[in-house]
């Protein structure tokens, strides 16, 4: 099984480097007491008003503030060279997840992988290393290998996890950052990912589903999946933050991170752009913009804290209906042209809430959080019209765990009007029977462990529903819909 040898060495070191609980960090002392980090805002732009927000997790927006030197003491920093570093301005972090993931039953066949993810990280401090006052440099790049479950085995829209992608070794952000007015407003330019700041419920960073990172049915119905994991594209941010409690940011980026799909090219997006290096500018931009409100964050505030944030983006692409053509007759008439009609742009918004409903009355960085976030997009051009997803997490559930969290999370894509009219006029003008498609949804249940600073392991279980809205197993269609899917996994992640 590829990847099980890095596996192993993971599940290794997680055994003989975790001596014991790592105490609550300073980030999660300050979240605890309701006020947001940084100034005025914690990272991701957002207030940090979930006091499950876990330490480590696949999705590029998470916060990754621990390090496995911490245990190791002057032996995690052989000659000093990591702390001359950061007093220039330079810091540097590597971080490995390792994933085992199989599905007991159901998908479009049964079977188990290893996967894993390299994530190299490099930010610059410009203030520090020459003086330029707000302004930083960020890259950071992924060595990705092993076999992915959704693809393989499951055929389901909503990836089981959310570091699965084709193995490569990609570029992912390489951007420069000018924070102006005391940091209250940012521009930021360069090699971006939508999913690192935009859409984002912080309780759901937790759950290794992908689609509790960045909302499945953006990554659907956008050209090459858009801007997300693991293809960035050229771009710019603007983040402005009036206050503590407000923010707004914007973004334009390339529309394809891939490019438009032409004969001889390859269909899959991710071995168009294998690299991540392909630096398109040319394809039809993608603007998106959320604006987000954090109540009770001040110290002494009476309620729990909370965030609410609404969102919107905008293609300014064409795409295609998937039940109509030209002429307005449906695809599957015998008569029709076989050219789909054509639309103009393609649009969505969403709305996302995050909120502490309960803090331990002894350690007020432990508690639970719920979040909730709906989205919704055209159904006569996209085959997602409507997303739901919500979830609770709990930070220091069990006595003497306070830095574990457990979670639970359920999230549901509808199929949209166009394509279920496609599934029946299939039926009524071939007179073939077939399933058509409805819904596809996930219950995820997981256990984040952590060993240490910057060890975690994570016990993950999901069922997945009507995989790919309850298609034919394409795999054997004697078999009838593809079945839904018991997935049992094991994550292990360190940092440095």
């Amino acid at each position: 099984m590829r990847g099980a040898s890095a596996i192993g060495l993971v599940l290794a070191l997680l055994t003989t480097a975790a001596s014991g609980q790592a105490g609550p960090d300073e980030a999660a002392r300050i979240a605890g007491e309701g006020i947001a980090i940084g100034s005025p805002f914690g990272a991701g732009g957002d207030p940090q008003t979930s006091v499950a927000q876990p330490d480590t997790s696949a999705k590029p927006s998470a916060n990754l503030n621990t390090s496995i030197a911490e245990g190791f003491g002057p032996a995690g920093d052989p000659g000093g060279d990591r702390a001359f570093l950061k007093t220039k301005g330079i810091e540097y972090s590597l971080t490995y997840i390792g994933e085992l993931l199989g599905n007991a039953t159901g998908g479009a066949r049964r079977g188990a992988i290893a996967e894993g993810r390299l994530d190299v990280q490099v930010d610059m401090d410009l203030e520090k290393l020459a003086g330029w006052t707000g302004a930083a440099i960020h890259a950071n790049a992924y060595q990705i290998h092993g076999t992915g479950l959704s693809r393989y085995y499951v055929d389901n829209l909503i990836t089981v996890s959310a570091i699965e992608a084709l193995p490569a070794s990609r570029l992912y952000e390489a951007w420069f950052e000018q924070k102006l007015f005391d940091g209250r407003l940012a521009l930021r330019a360069g090699q971006l990912a939508a999913d690192t700041e935009f859409a984002v419920s912080q309780t759901g960073t937790l759950f290794i589903n992908s689609t509790f990172g960045w909302p499945n049915i953006m990554a659907v119905i956008l050209p090459s999946g858009g801007p997300i994991y693991p293809l960035a594209t050229p771009g710019a941010r603007i983040k402005l933050m009036p206050n503590r409690n407000l923010s707004f940011q914007a973004g334009l980026y390339d529309g394809d991170p891939a490019g438009p799909v032409r004969p001889g090219l390859d269909p899959d997006p991710q071995r168009r752009n294998r690299t991540g290096t392909s630096f398109r500018t040319g394809d039809p931009a993608l603007a998106i913009a959320e604006i987000s409100y954090a109540y009770n964050i001040d110290k002494g505030s009476t309620g729990e804290p909370g965030t609410v944030t609404l969102g919107g983006w905008y293609h300014f692409g064409r795409f295609t209906s998937l039940d109509r053509d030209t002429a307005g007759r449906a695809l599957a008439d015998p008569a029709t042209t076989g050219i789909g009609r054509r639309f103009r742009g393609n649009t969505g918004i969403y709305g996302i809430i995050d909120q502490t409903i309960y803090r331990e009355p002894d350690d007020p960085n432990d508690g639970a959080s719920v979040f909730l976030r709906l989205s919704g997009s055209p159904g006569d051009r996209n085959l997602l019209d409507l997303y739901l997803d919500a979830g609770i997490a709990y930070k220091g559930l069990f006595p003497g765990r306070s830095d574990d969290t457990l979670g639970l999370a359920f999230a549901l894509s509808r199929v949209a009007p166009g394509a279920r009219q496609a599934d029946l006029d299939g039926i009524l003008f071939s007179g073939i029977g077939q399933p058509r498609r409805s819904a596809e949804a996930v219950l995820e249940a997981t256990y984040q462990a952590v060993l240490g600073p910057g060890i975690t392991l994570q016990p993950d279980i999901q069922y997945v529903f009507k995989p790919s809205g309850g298609v034919r197993n394409p795999r054997d269609p004697d078999l009838g819909r593809v079945k839904n899917a018991a997935v049992f996994g094991l994550r292990a992640t360190i940092r440095y």
